[in-house]
């Protein structure tokens, strides 16, 4: 659990108050606002919020009318607030003693939720921060791709590796350090990691590849291409996250059968060959 990852970093964090925030989050204009309101002094923690049509999905809080958190719940099965927790906490070090006193909930995990809870019961201040501008979970395959085209909306035009003259970049296109181009379209926004090939390859919108890969003979748009993977003669793929160190290529062998080797709870769709 959450409080079980404060617990065992206890030694690093030491006695200085800490930021924790799950990677998982996208926040468009960072934490600056949660830390000048933590750093006044007047509260021992301060949560981000955002309000979600499916708080049961979430660890959610109550607020009483003067803002002040006076209950959490982690995935309420009945409706008490439609206020998530976003993932992104500022605590004082005297959340650890909190946190010592834990017992695993019925999900068998020491629950961040709870130790929130506890600073409550205690009497200490909880103060919440609502979420300003973009947020987004990451959590699933369409979440990842929105993030992704998110990000590259603001990227800007930017050439260091090597593209011939037989090549296209069309509209913003970043080209890292030491990729390579070769008889290929890139169409923006969209990023080519540093050390990555692209070649006699169609690269569309919103796609982001990452250090070392390799595309070969194909075409890809909407998608997220994660480090040194290997994409080849395969035809077209869109709206995809390739994972790292992935090998896709077409197979030349009798029977010619789709053979796949996938990791826990993949997602794969193969266009049917039926006329």
């Amino acid at each position: 659990g959450l409080a079980h990852a404060v617990k065992i970093a206890r030694g690093f964090l030491s006695d200085q108050p800490f930021v924790m925030y799950l990677g998982d989050n996208l926040l468009d204009g960072g934490i600056g606002h949660m830390l000048e309101v933590f750093n006044r002094g007047e509260s021992e923690a301060c949560i981000l919020l955002t309000r979600v049509p499916n708080p049961s999905s979430f660890g959610v809080a109550v607020r009483d009318a003067d803002g002040r958190i006076t209950r959490l719940v982690e995935k309420p099965k009945e409706f008490i607030s439609d206020l998530a927790l976003v993932g992104v906490y500022v605590f004082a070090p005297v959340i650890h003693q909190i946190i010592e006193e834990l017992k695993p909930s019925p999900r068998g995990e020491l629950e961040i939720t709870e130790a929130i809870q506890g600073l409550v019961t205690r009497g200490l201040r909880v103060h919440a921060e609502e979420v300003r501008g973009y947020w987004k979970d990451t959590g699933r395959l369409e979440d990842m791709l929105e993030c992704n085209r998110k990000v590259l909306e603001s990227v800007e035009p930017l050439v260091l590796g090597s593209v011939d003259a037989d090549s296209q970049l069309i509209g913003r296109v970043v080209v890292e350090q030491g990729a390579v181009i070769e008889r290929s379209t890139v169409r923006g926004p969209a990023i080519i990691g540093r050390d990555s090939v692209v070649r006699d390859t169609y690269v569309g919108p919103f796609t982001s590849i990452y250090f070392g890969c390799t595309l070969e003979d194909t075409e890809i748009e909407h998608s997220i291409v994660l480090e040194e993977s290997t994409i080849r003669g395969v035809g077209r793929i869109e709206d995809s996250l390739i994972g790292k160190q992935v090998e896709v290529s077409p197979s030349s062998a009798l029977p010619r059968a789709h053979r796949l080797m996938l990791g826990d709870h993949s997602r794969v769709s193969i266009a049917s060959t039926r006329p």
